[in-house]
Protein backbone atom coordinates (compact mmCIF):
# COMPACT_ATOMS: atom_id res chain seq x y z
CA UNK A 1 0.00 0.00 0.00
CA UNK A 2 1.53 3.60 -1.09
CA UNK A 3 1.80 6.25 1.13
CA UNK A 4 2.70 9.84 -0.01
CA UNK A 5 3.75 10.93 3.34
CA UNK A 6 6.47 9.20 6.21
CA UNK A 7 4.81 7.63 9.13
CA UNK A 8 5.35 10.19 11.55
CA UNK A 9 6.03 8.49 15.06
CA UNK A 10 6.25 11.73 17.02
CA UNK A 11 2.35 12.53 16.74
CA UNK A 12 -0.03 11.52 19.67
CA UNK A 13 -1.45 7.87 19.26
CA UNK A 14 -4.79 8.18 17.23
CA UNK A 15 -7.83 8.26 19.27
CA UNK A 16 -10.94 8.62 16.59
CA UNK A 17 -11.26 8.66 13.21
CA UNK A 18 -13.93 10.92 11.79
CA UNK A 19 -15.39 9.88 7.96
CA UNK A 20 -16.35 11.75 5.06
CA UNK A 21 -19.90 9.76 3.92
CA UNK A 22 -20.69 10.45 0.45
CA UNK A 23 -17.85 8.48 -1.98
CA UNK A 24 -16.24 7.23 1.14
CA UNK A 25 -18.76 5.06 2.25
CA UNK A 26 -21.08 4.72 -0.32
CA UNK A 27 -21.22 6.13 -4.41
CA UNK A 28 -22.97 9.16 -4.15
CA UNK A 29 -23.96 9.66 -8.07
CA UNK A 30 -26.22 6.76 -8.53
CA UNK A 31 -27.97 7.78 -5.51
CA UNK A 32 -28.86 11.65 -6.14
CA UNK A 33 -29.40 10.41 -10.06
CA UNK A 34 -32.18 7.74 -8.38
CA UNK A 35 -33.61 10.58 -6.07
CA UNK A 36 -34.06 13.04 -8.43
CA UNK A 37 -36.01 10.91 -10.79
CA UNK A 38 -38.19 9.53 -7.82
CA UNK A 39 -38.65 13.02 -6.73
CA UNK A 40 -39.75 13.83 -10.30
CA UNK A 41 -41.99 11.22 -10.84
CA UNK A 42 -43.97 12.32 -7.82
CA UNK A 43 -44.26 15.51 -8.89
CA UNK A 44 -45.65 14.21 -12.35
CA UNK A 45 -48.03 13.15 -10.31
CA UNK A 46 -48.67 15.01 -7.70
CA UNK A 47 -47.82 18.68 -8.92
CA UNK A 48 -48.56 18.07 -12.51
CA UNK A 49 -48.11 21.55 -13.19
CA UNK A 50 -44.01 21.71 -12.28
CA UNK A 51 -43.47 19.23 -14.72
CA UNK A 52 -44.91 21.10 -17.17
CA UNK A 53 -42.49 23.72 -16.81
CA UNK A 54 -39.31 22.06 -15.49
CA UNK A 55 -37.07 19.24 -15.90
CA UNK A 56 -34.87 17.64 -13.54
CA UNK A 57 -31.72 19.42 -15.37
CA UNK A 58 -33.44 23.11 -15.18
CA UNK A 59 -34.19 22.60 -11.44
CA UNK A 60 -30.25 21.28 -11.28
CA UNK A 61 -29.24 24.43 -13.36
CA UNK A 62 -31.61 26.94 -11.21
CA UNK A 63 -29.45 25.00 -8.02
CA UNK A 64 -26.36 26.00 -9.57
CA UNK A 65 -27.65 29.91 -9.53
CA UNK A 66 -28.99 29.89 -6.16
CA UNK A 67 -25.74 28.50 -4.58
CA UNK A 68 -23.72 31.69 -6.05
CA UNK A 69 -26.85 34.25 -5.58
CA UNK A 70 -26.91 33.41 -1.34
CA UNK A 71 -23.55 31.46 -0.80
CA UNK A 72 -24.73 30.63 2.47
CA UNK A 73 -27.06 27.87 0.54
CA UNK A 74 -23.55 25.45 0.00
CA UNK A 75 -23.93 24.38 3.84
CA UNK A 76 -27.21 23.67 3.47
CA UNK A 77 -28.33 21.22 1.09
CA UNK A 78 -31.31 20.33 2.12
CA UNK A 79 -32.44 24.44 2.25
CA UNK A 80 -30.80 24.69 -0.82
CA UNK A 81 -33.40 22.29 -2.79
CA UNK A 82 -36.12 23.21 -0.89
CA UNK A 83 -35.78 26.73 -1.54
CA UNK A 84 -35.52 25.53 -5.84
CA UNK A 85 -38.68 23.34 -5.59
CA UNK A 86 -40.45 26.60 -3.38
CA UNK A 87 -39.55 28.76 -6.41
CA UNK A 88 -40.93 26.12 -8.80
CA UNK A 89 -44.04 25.26 -6.92
CA UNK A 90 -44.71 29.10 -6.48
CA UNK A 91 -44.27 29.86 -10.46
CA UNK A 92 -46.70 26.88 -11.40
CA UNK A 93 -49.45 28.06 -9.38
CA UNK A 94 -48.98 25.12 -7.17
CA UNK A 95 -49.64 24.92 -3.04
CA UNK A 96 -46.77 25.11 -1.23
CA UNK A 97 -47.39 22.95 1.14
CA UNK A 98 -46.77 20.03 -1.29
CA UNK A 99 -43.42 21.40 -1.04
CA UNK A 100 -42.35 19.66 2.46
CA UNK A 101 -44.06 16.14 1.02
CA UNK A 102 -41.85 16.79 -2.28
CA UNK A 103 -39.05 17.13 0.23
CA UNK A 104 -39.46 13.76 2.33
CA UNK A 105 -39.99 12.13 -0.95
CA UNK A 106 -36.37 13.29 -1.87
CA UNK A 107 -34.81 12.28 1.29
CA UNK A 108 -36.21 9.08 1.47
CA UNK A 109 -34.67 7.95 -1.75
CA UNK A 110 -31.82 9.75 -0.79
CA UNK A 111 -31.20 7.39 2.15
CA UNK A 112 -31.21 4.65 0.32
CA UNK A 113 -27.70 4.26 -0.80
CA UNK A 114 -25.63 1.04 -1.47
CA UNK A 115 -23.09 0.80 0.65
CA UNK A 116 -19.20 0.30 -0.79
CA UNK A 117 -18.40 -3.66 -0.34
CA UNK A 118 -16.25 -3.40 2.40
CA UNK A 119 -18.22 -0.79 4.83
CA UNK A 120 -20.50 -3.56 6.17
CA UNK A 121 -17.88 -6.20 7.40
CA UNK A 122 -15.38 -3.03 8.21
CA UNK A 123 -17.55 -0.19 9.89
CA UNK A 124 -18.70 -2.55 13.42
CA UNK A 125 -15.17 -3.63 14.20
CA UNK A 126 -13.85 -0.30 13.16
CA UNK A 127 -15.99 1.18 15.96
CA UNK A 128 -15.29 -1.90 18.18
CA UNK A 129 -11.76 -0.60 18.07
CA UNK A 130 -11.40 2.89 18.36
CA UNK A 131 -14.36 5.91 18.70
CA UNK A 132 -15.45 7.27 15.20
CA UNK A 133 -17.60 9.82 13.59
CA UNK A 134 -18.43 11.51 10.84
CA UNK A 135 -18.25 14.81 9.44
CA UNK A 136 -19.97 15.73 6.07
CA UNK A 137 -20.83 18.38 3.38
CA UNK A 138 -23.85 16.47 2.62
CA UNK A 139 -27.28 15.57 3.81
CA UNK A 140 -27.22 11.85 4.21
CA UNK A 141 -29.08 10.35 7.37
CA UNK A 142 -26.90 7.47 8.79
CA UNK A 143 -30.11 7.02 10.97
CA UNK A 144 -32.15 6.18 7.87
CA UNK A 145 -29.35 4.37 6.29
CA UNK A 146 -28.74 2.29 9.54
CA UNK A 147 -25.21 2.65 10.76
CA UNK A 148 -25.72 5.78 12.94
CA UNK A 149 -24.75 2.77 15.82
CA UNK A 150 -21.38 2.87 14.84
CA UNK A 151 -20.90 6.59 15.09
CA UNK A 152 -20.25 8.85 18.31
CA UNK A 153 -20.40 11.69 16.50
CA UNK A 154 -22.39 13.01 12.98
CA UNK A 155 -21.78 16.48 12.07
CA UNK A 156 -22.64 18.28 9.03
CA UNK A 157 -22.09 21.32 7.25
CA UNK A 158 -25.63 22.34 7.73
CA UNK A 159 -25.58 22.21 11.21
CA UNK A 160 -22.74 25.10 11.71
CA UNK A 161 -23.06 27.63 8.28
CA UNK A 162 -19.98 26.42 6.81
CA UNK A 163 -18.52 23.70 4.78
CA UNK A 164 -14.95 21.64 3.92
CA UNK A 165 -12.27 22.56 4.07
CA UNK A 166 -12.60 25.11 6.63
CA UNK A 167 -10.78 24.05 9.26
CA UNK A 168 -13.82 25.52 11.56
CA UNK A 169 -15.94 22.61 10.78
CA UNK A 170 -13.16 20.18 11.55
CA UNK A 171 -12.28 21.50 14.54
CA UNK A 172 -16.18 21.28 15.92
CA UNK A 173 -15.96 17.84 15.28
CA UNK A 174 -12.79 17.26 17.07
CA UNK A 175 -14.51 19.53 20.25
CA UNK A 176 -17.64 16.84 20.13
CA UNK A 177 -15.00 14.12 20.53
CA UNK A 178 -13.51 15.88 23.35
CA UNK A 179 -9.86 15.78 21.21
CA UNK A 180 -7.20 17.27 19.89
CA UNK A 181 -7.15 17.46 16.13
CA UNK A 182 -4.07 15.85 16.26
CA UNK A 183 -5.61 12.71 17.77
CA UNK A 184 -7.97 12.46 14.75
CA UNK A 185 -7.77 10.93 11.67
CA UNK A 186 -9.85 12.19 8.89
CA UNK A 187 -10.84 9.85 6.12
CA UNK A 188 -11.92 10.92 2.71
CA UNK A 189 -12.34 10.46 -0.71
CA UNK A 190 -11.54 14.07 -2.02
CA UNK A 191 -8.09 15.24 -1.93
CA UNK A 192 -8.96 19.18 -1.31
CA UNK A 193 -11.94 19.01 0.64
CA UNK A 194 -11.00 16.31 3.21
CA UNK A 195 -7.20 15.43 3.48
CA UNK A 196 -5.65 19.17 2.90
CA UNK A 197 -8.73 20.17 4.87
CA UNK A 198 -8.21 18.12 7.75
CA UNK A 199 -4.35 18.74 7.67
CA UNK A 200 -4.86 21.95 7.78
CA UNK A 201 -6.78 21.63 10.90
CA UNK A 202 -3.55 19.71 12.37
CA UNK A 203 -5.51 16.39 12.05
CA UNK A 204 -4.20 13.52 9.72
CA UNK A 205 -5.25 13.35 6.60
CA UNK A 206 -6.04 9.65 4.93
CA UNK A 207 -7.23 9.71 1.24
CA UNK A 208 -9.59 6.94 0.45
CA UNK A 209 -8.62 6.03 -2.97
CA UNK A 210 -11.30 3.18 -3.91
CA UNK A 211 -10.28 3.81 -7.57
CA UNK A 212 -6.41 3.77 -7.38
CA UNK A 213 -5.99 7.32 -9.12
CA UNK A 214 -2.62 9.31 -9.10
CA UNK A 215 -2.60 12.53 -7.53
CA UNK A 216 -3.67 15.40 -10.36
CA UNK A 217 -1.28 17.83 -11.66
CA UNK A 218 -2.84 20.58 -10.24
CA UNK A 219 -3.21 19.03 -6.58
CA UNK A 220 -0.06 17.67 -6.73
CA UNK A 221 0.87 19.80 -3.57
CA UNK A 222 -1.14 17.91 -1.27
CA UNK A 223 0.70 14.80 0.06
CA UNK A 224 -1.63 12.53 2.05
CA UNK A 225 -0.90 11.16 5.49
CA UNK A 226 -1.55 7.08 4.25
CA UNK A 227 -3.56 6.19 0.78
CA UNK A 228 -6.46 3.96 1.45
CA UNK A 229 -7.99 1.36 -1.00
CA UNK A 230 -10.59 0.30 1.52
CA UNK A 231 -11.57 0.12 5.06
CA UNK A 232 -9.61 -3.00 5.34
CA UNK A 233 -6.32 -0.49 4.87
CA UNK A 234 -7.89 1.69 7.56
CA UNK A 235 -7.51 -1.15 10.06
CA UNK A 236 -3.93 -2.49 8.25
CA UNK A 237 -2.88 1.37 8.67
CA UNK A 238 -4.09 1.34 12.71
CA UNK A 239 -2.24 -1.91 13.66
CA UNK A 240 0.91 0.34 12.22
CA UNK A 241 0.43 3.12 13.81
CA UNK A 242 -0.14 0.90 17.62
CA UNK A 243 3.02 -0.72 16.74
CA UNK A 244 5.39 2.50 15.94
CA UNK A 245 4.13 4.25 18.77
Amino acid sequence: MPAHAPLNTERPPIAAILFDLDDTLWPITPVIVRAEQVLFDWIRTHAAAVAKQYSIDSMRARRSELMREYPALRADLVALRHQCLSEAFAASGVALSKVDEAMRVFTRARNQVTLFSDVSECLPRLSQRIRIGSLTNGAADLGEIGLAEHFEVTIAAHQLGTTKPDPAIFHAACEALRLAPSQVAYVGDDLRLDVEGAQKAGMIGLWMNRSRATIPAELSHIRPDHDLFSLHDLWDWLNLRSCSN
